[in-house]
């Protein structure tokens, strides 16, 4: 039977840079019998550099998925490592739902004793931290490093690979020799043209948080488990198309 996951993207973009994010999925890795729809917020957030937009995701996240059930989907994976509206999505759905941060970060503990986040910019730091408290995992986590570059959602890496590529493995490899970190985490989905750089140039685990992701959702959906009401229990009260008049972000 095919099965359809949900893909959303935590933040408004066009549909061209919505092209970028789905490359990150290899065909190798992609399998006949599951189908990924990708889509953006409709509004909200702009780049996710504080708690203020962290919210903002929050909501328009949970306002794009939360009829996925409804709508014959089977999962939803939430592309970002702030897992923007997961708990919400959980609350709110019986489908398996998963997001980048969380799935990574537990990932790299079964691979290694510590691990590091290596990301582009220091304000997206609150983020890690978070799920780190939320995990009960801040001692497996050997440090979190930034090249301090600001991202860019649209283009993502296109354009500055030399220049960034090499600062990213620069951290890595000081994350390892200094902080003992024996397994890397690339620090965002907007980050993932790195990954196969990263990977061959060190002598650690490297993880692609979105394709743990995806991955991750696909074991469940033939495991046939979902997150436990019981730690998300349903809402009383639904509200129902709330955000539907809001204007879409116009590019």
């Amino acid at each position: 039977m095919q099965k359809k996951i949900k893909v959303i993207l935590p933040v408004p973009m066009p549909k061209d840079a919505i092209e970028g994010f789905k490359s990150q999925f290899p065909k190798t890795l992609k399998r006949r019998d599951i189908d990924y729809e990708w889509v953006a917020t409709k509004n909200g957030a702009d780049i996710l550099d504080s708690y203020y937009e962290s919210a903002l995701s929050d909501i328009f996240v949970i306002s794009s998925g939360e009829n996925a059930e409804a709508e014959g989907y089977s999962a939803v994976c939430v592309n970002s490592m702030s897992d923007s509206g997961l708990k919400g999505l959980r609350s709110r759905l019986n489908i398996p739902v998963f997001g980048p941060g969380h799935t990574s970060f537990l990932t790299a503990c079964m691979l290694g004793k510590k691990f590091s986040v290596i990301t582009m910019w220091n304000k997206w730091n609150y983020m890690y931290e978070r799920i780190l408290q939320e995990e009960g995992i801040v001692n497996r986590c050997a440090s979190i490093r930034s090249i301090n570059v600001r991202p860019d959602a649209k283009e993502l890496l296109s354009g500055k690979e030399d220049f960034v590529f090499k600062k990213l493995l620069d951290q890595s490899i000081q994350a390892i020799d200094q902080d003992g970190a024996d397994v890397i985490i690339i620090g965002s989905t907007t980050m993932h043209q790195s990954y196969n750089f990263l990977k061959e140039n060190l002598k650690v685990p490297v993880l692609n948080p979105g394709i743990i992701a995806f991955k991750t959702c696909e074991m469940f959906l033939d495991f046939g488990i979902t997150h436990s009401k019981i730690a998300y229990p349903s809402p009383e009260k639904i509200e129902e198309n709330l955000f539907k008049d809001i204007p879409d972000r116009q590019f």
